[in-house]
């Protein structure tokens, strides 16, 4: 037989309803469809048949909703800033100049020698891909020069690129 959850009665039903039906955002809107029905007397299965969420994450929230309250409901995703970058706008700038010139090998900029540098920079391993993250950010590519043909006739190809 499918399980009851008990609630703590942080709010009413008819409070839980009018949270649900106010809600904007639509993570917040289900997490309090889902208690608002438990609190209904609800079974977890029903609950999981009509929002469409696992019963482990149905009672998961009703834990944090007895823990915590209504704060727990929601998504927490919208109050997390993300990371630090890992330039600064001065850093960046200095990269944006030493791209301006060749690598420090003389070659081409790619994504493991922008990280080389960036590495050098604020002295600690920074992987490739973050490298051609920052030259992608930066809208550079790789410029590689097209090979010309080993039996082409020089003076054929000068006058191509005249045209």
């Amino acid at each position: 037989m499918p399980k009851r959850l008990s609630l703590q009665a942080h709010l009413s039903v008819e409070e839980l309803e009018q949270h649900y039906r106010q809600a904007k955002d639509p993570v917040e809107r289900s997490h309090y469809q889902i208690i608002w029905l438990l609190a209904q007397d609800k079974t977890t299965a029903f609950v999981q048949e009509v929002t469409g969420y696992s019963v482990n994450w149905i009672r998961i929230l009703a834990r944090r909703y007895n823990q915590l309250g209504p704060i727990a409901l929601g998504d927490k995703r919208h109050e997390n800033p993300g990371g630090e970058t890992l330039l600064n706008d001065v850093q960046q700038a200095q990269l944006w100049i030493a791209l301006q010139g060749l690598a420090p090998d003389g070659g081409f900029w790619n994504g493991r020698k922008v990280a080389d540098w960036i590495s050098q920079l604020i002295e600690r391993p920074v992987d490739r891909h973050r490298g051609w993250e920052y030259l992608r950010a930066m809208t550079f590519r790789l410029r590689v020069p097209r090979s010309s043909h080993d039996q082409a006739d020089p003076v054929e190809l000068e006058e191509w690129k005249k045209n």
